[in-house]
């Protein structure tokens, strides 16, 4: 008999590209996802489930038995820092990068720099590694305002197009790192359920080289 599996998903566009991943691995929501108001999902398989919750939770679950298996951004990953999972697999998918900008024109800073960000543990590795001393803002969105109002001399935020910070005066500086979302896996989940959880891997890495060769 198979033991339930309960895969944790990103709300937002992240689910939105995994949805087909998860299809190619003949993993299908029982009902449409966007639809409904639901959290959790039944799926083609009477032990998967699906559950829908914010991004910045999924390590969490996944960490402390809640859910076995999850997608998240490496954004995430990288400051929530998840120690008891594992990352098998790279989705390629939402792909962006997590920069560092300020007001275009902007003068240099001397002495403590003011950051604004949701990222507050990646910024200060960051910063500490580059040898600067830095006052950090913590904030939940529009950080473009925080430049522009004098609350901070830059921001750390999420950049894909950068048509946002330009529309704002902003110009992208220091690239942190590459974001794209992840599969991750619970420690335990791997250790006890590992002979139905391996062949979903394959599947989903199967599926992700399939797109790359699409040239999506």
């Amino acid at each position: 008999m198979k033991q339930q599996l309960t895969i944790a998903l990103s709300k937002g566009r992240i689910l939105k590209d995994t949805l087909p991943l998860l299809e190619a691995a003949n993993i299908l929501p029982a009902e449409d996802i966007f639809s409904s108001r639901k959290l959790i999902f039944d799926t083609n398989h009477d032990n998967i489930k699906l559950v829908v919750i914010r991004a910045t939770d999924v390590p969490t679950y996944v960490e402390h038995g809640g859910a076995d298996m999850g997608v998240a951004g490496k954004d995430v990953l990288m400051e929530y820092g998840a120690k008891g999972v594992y990352e098998p697999l790279d989705l390629d998918i939402a792909r962006c990068k997590l920069m560092t900008a300020s007001l275009k024109d902007a003068p240099p800073v001397s002495g403590r720099i003011k950051v604004a960000t949701k990222f507050v543990n990646v910024t200060k590795e960051y910063y500490a590694r580059q040898g600067h001393q830095v006052d950090i803002i913590k904030l939940y969105g529009a950080m473009e305002l925080a430049p522009i109002m004098g609350l901070a001399d830059r921001i750390v935020d999420i950049v894909d197009t950068g048509n946002t910070m330009r529309a704002n005066g902003l110009v992208p500086l220091e690239e942190i790192a590459y974001v794209s979302s992840r599969l991750v896996v619970g420690k335990a989940a791997m250790k006890m359920k590992h002979r139905q959880i391996q062949p979903i891997i394959e599947q989903l890495a199967a599926a992700v080289e399939a797109r790359k060769s699409e040239g999506k």
